[in-house]
């Protein structure tokens, strides 16, 4: 029997102090983003392509339109924006940057507002010192982890390791592969550690210097690095990163490419901000 107060497992329901915080955090955000040179966009709720941005389709909510093609409703802002910006708006609109802020859906009935941004042709540091800026002017001081999606990849194609086993970050399997370097690599934490990097592959060391070179260029302190971290989204191909607070995920994002272009972006994780602000208030 479902009561007539009910809502489904998943979903949100903001009203009183907590409706006024979400609503102070975006009209915020969205008046940092402007400022900062960003357009706003808001995509369909309904998508034709967004199924290949994911390796795991399970999460996705399908249906179907009048002409029985099967749609999905928007599980992901990055590939649709990137998408629409580019094959639809090109002849329209010459900007670069894009900020949308609305809500997910996943299987079964699981909802996630967002505010997020699209930087067509940016650096990994931009998309990192604007989360960054937004997060801070909501009082929240997280930690960055900052990773690179190609050395993962490379452990798997040359040196052997099961990409599953990386995607579940398996660390006894990890730690007993056949590689002298692999303890060294899977506890790299610090940007400093990065000064020496010679007990490496020449591969996986270009990779590291990559994320040293990046992190040098990140505009905040409390910055640690995960170098076997494997994002699941389709579109990444470099570095990428999140950010926490305790155990929260407040946002991820990073390089990546839809449909042969280049961009960098973030999705800030609205309702876990919310949480995260409402805590510290109560506190």
């Amino acid at each position: 029997m479902i009561f007539e107060h009910e809502i489904p497992s998943g979903s949100k329901l903001y009203f009183g102090e907590s409706a006024r915080v979400k609503r102070e955090m975006e009209f915020v955000s969205a008046e940092l983003l402007e400022n900062l040179g960003f357009a706003e966009i808001v995509t369909p709720l309904f998508s034709y392509h967004q199924h290949d941005s994911f390796e795991d389709k399970k999460p996705l909510v399908r249906l179907n339109d009048t002409q029985n093609h099967e749609v999905t409703l928007r599980a992901d802002s990055t590939a649709d924006v990137v998408r629409i910006v580019t094959k639809r708006l090109g002849r329209t609109s010459s900007a670069k940057k894009w900020f949308y802020i609305q809500p997910t859906v996943t299987f079964p009935t699981q909802e996630q507002y967002q505010i997020g941004a699209e930087i067509i042709g940016g650096r990994f540091e931009e998309g990192v010192n604007t989360a960054m800026m937004l997060l801070e002017e909501m009082e929240l001081s997280p930690v960055i982890q900052i990773a690179n999606i190609r050395i993962p990849h490379l452990l798997n194609e040359k040196y052997g390791l099961s990409l599953e086993v990386l995607k579940s970050m398996h660390m006894e399997q990890i730690l007993d592969a056949d590689l002298p370097w692999i303890e060294q690599l899977a506890r790299l934490h610090s940007v400093e550690e990065l000064e020496d990097l010679s007990a490496f592959p020449v591969d996986i060391r270009a990779e590291l210097e990559r994320i040293k070179v990046a992190s040098e260029k990140v505009k905040y302190e409390k910055v640690v690095l995960s170098p076997l971290f494997y994002a699941n989204m389709r579109y990444y191909d470099s570095l990428t990163f999140r950010v926490f607070e305790g155990n929260s995920l407040l946002a991820k994002g990073g390089i990546y490419s839809v449909e042969g272009v280049e961009a960098t972006g973030f999705a800030l994780y609205t309702d876990a901000c919310i949480s995260m602000k409402m805590n510290k208030r109560i506190g």
